[in-house]
């Protein structure tokens, strides 16, 4: 797949994960997910910041946070999810075809950020993520990237991952199995239920 086909990936991963969202239950938007005390809430609002900041307004919101994008992003998201779900859902859907991209990382980078935070919110609901197999791929190829690795910063040493619905497989040494997505979350450095992995070394990419 060439970076000319993903404007249209993109779009339709977001049209799809948007009709999930809106048959969520509202009880469900303030359910936790991967992200560490982020409801989904906080994790839409997060998701839709990019495409409602300007630059100067990001820049702002840096400076506020002393230049941590992190404390930066959880600010934020906190502020910006106190809000209905039908807001956090328009913003959504208002954005499907909004083709920004994270500095230096393109429309992959663009890709990976959905799909690693719409998997934050469906792993724990229980939720099929509508990712569809060329996507999955694109954004497991990137997650693998050299840059990709350093950002995360997992340690996956001796460690081969191995996906049990595709024919993936990334490193070498003991095997670690599972569902490709869920893979892709053990590279983006996030505890995943006991249930999703297998391997004597899955308790090393668990909750516990």
């Amino acid at each position: 797949m060439t970076t000319d086909d993903l404007m249209p990936v993109i779009a339709a991963h977001r049209r799809a994960f948007g009709d999930l969202l809106d048959g969520l239950p509202d009880a469900d938007w303030d359910a936790p997910t991967l992200c560490s005390g982020w409801r989904v809430r906080e994790v839409v609002a997060h998701m839709t910041m990019p495409f409602r900041l300007s630059a100067p307004q990001f820049v702002g919101e840096l400076v506020r946070s002393r230049g941590s994008f992190a404390r930066m992003a959880d600010r934020v998201a906190r502020r910006d999810a106190q809000v209905s779900s039908d807001t956090l859902l328009g913003r959504w859907r208002s954005n499907e075809n909004n083709p920004w991209k994270p500095p230096g990382g393109g429309q992959r980078g663009a890709l990976t950020h959905d799909v690693v935070h719409g998997l934050d919110v469906t792993i724990p609901l229980g939720l099929e993520h509508p990712v569809s197999e060329p996507a999955l791929r694109v954004v497991l190829d990137n997650a693998t990237s050299p840059t990709s690795l350093k950002h995360f910063g997992v340690d996956l040493t001796g460690i081969r991952l191995e996906a049990d619905d595709l024919d993936w497989a990334y490193g070498k040494g003991e095997p670690l199995r599972g569902n490709a997505r869920h893979l892709l979350m053990v590279l983006a450095d996030r505890r995943l239920p006991t249930d999703l992995l297998s391997g004597t070394a899955g308790a090393r990419y668990t909750a516990g």
